[in-house]
């Protein structure tokens, strides 16, 4: 014959589930260390890679054709800037 005791079962079963949320727990928090870590990892090795770079292929240091070719470049945008607001002006009048 077949013996249940109530109050074996009542004792096991929440112990159960807060073992399952226990589980539950470390696992996400084992998933989150990884990814975590993963993050801390990727980003060291992206700044050694950009420093490698920087040091083995410099960038170039064309002061003078830059800074000539950027006053060309804004004396263009100022004149059509100008040229915009001149043909508004005309227009909402």
């Amino acid at each position: 014959m077949l013996c249940i005791n109530i109050s074996e079962i009542m004792c096991k079963g929440p112990s159960m589930e807060v073992n399952y949320i226990f589980e539950g727990l470390k696992i996400m928090l084992l998933g989150m260390g990884t990814v975590f870590m993963f993050l801390i990892v990727m980003i060291v090795m992206m700044n050694v890679m950009s420093k490698v770079v920087h040091r083995f292929f410099p960038e170039p240091n064309d002061v003078e054709n830059n800074t000539s070719s950027a006053m060309e470049n804004n004396a263009k945008k100022v004149a059509a800037i100008t040229a915009a607001i001149m043909h508004h002006r005309q227009v909402s009048k």
